[in-house]
């Protein structure tokens, strides 16, 4: 017979400490404590909030430029949160007037990063920049010819193949606030496709999630970035066939990563 003795205190706590899930709640008989429930109804709250929630993409691009960046404004086909939401397809495809800027821009570029809030604007708001800094410093050490940044709004991870078709770039690295969960409200993910291009498929991309200070950091997401876009130009490709592997490398030979071959 299973033994039902309660878990040590010591043991619950420790267990605790090395997760955000909501485990060995505390409770007032057969229901949940009033603390516990109410730090789960905020959760909630904040994650519904953050769906809600519009990115300031004036404020975003005046960031920008000012750090000496190029950047352009697009929009989606969906012409606002309700139908962006409700209609995923219409956040995956540029509108006609933004495709045909973006075509105005085009180039031989190697790689374009392209920056929309998802469905976390707040995750756009704390994090892409320090990533996109961080990349872009590193990409420029090694004369890569990066277009200008693209600042979508109502944008999905789809967007970015429209996106770098019409620029004709190699790469798209698409910055976008993941869906909030009940512990991370402002998770940023980035997901890189070669060669994209409309109809590409999840599977044809690569995606680093949960870049956050409580989840993986900055440097971390950044070298990981970087390893994939080294690797991605060398074996053109990206997706399923092309492995993260920066972990089994040597922290030495991580950091002497060379992206020009």
């Amino acid at each position: 017979m299973a033994d039902r003795r309660p878990a040590p205190a010591d043991m619950i706590s420790k267990l605790r400490s090395a997760t955000p899930a909501r485990i060995f709640l505390p409770r007032a008989g057969a229901a949940l404590t009033t603390r516990a429930t109410l730090d789960f109804q905020l959760a909630h709250a904040e994650a519904r909030d953050a769906v809600e929630e519009r990115l300031d993409i004036e404020t975003l691009f005046d960031e920008l430029t000012a750090r000496g960046l190029a950047a352009v404004r697009v929009k989606s086909a969906a012409r606002d949160r309700r139908s962006y939401l409700l209609r995923p397809d219409l956040g995956r495809r540029l509108d006609e007037e933004s495709r045909e800027r973006l075509k105005s821009l085009a180039g031989d570029y190697d790689i374009a990063f392209i920056i929309a809030e998802g469905l976390s604007a707040r995750a756009i708001r704390r994090h892409a920049i320090p990533v996109l800094e961080k990349a872009l410093q590193s990409l420029n050490q090694t004369s890569w010819k990066v277009a200008p940044i693209v600042l979508a709004e109502q944008g999905r991870v789809a967007l970015g193949d429209d996106i770098g078709e019409a620029l004709g770039a190699k790469l798209a690295a698409v910055l976008i606030g993941e869906r909030p969960g009940l512990s991370s409200p402002d998770s940023l993910g980035v997901y890189l496709t070669y060669a994209p291009r409309t109809g590409r498929s999840d599977a044809e991309r690569n995606c680093l999630s949960n870049i956050r200070p409580q989840g993986l950091a900055y440097d971390d997401a950044t070298r990981k970035l970087l390893y994939l876009c080294n690797e991605a130009r060398r074996r053109q490709l990206t997706g399923v066939e092309l492995k993260d592997e920066a972990e089994t490398l040597a922290s030495e030979e991580l950091r002497a990563i060379d992206v020009k071959n």
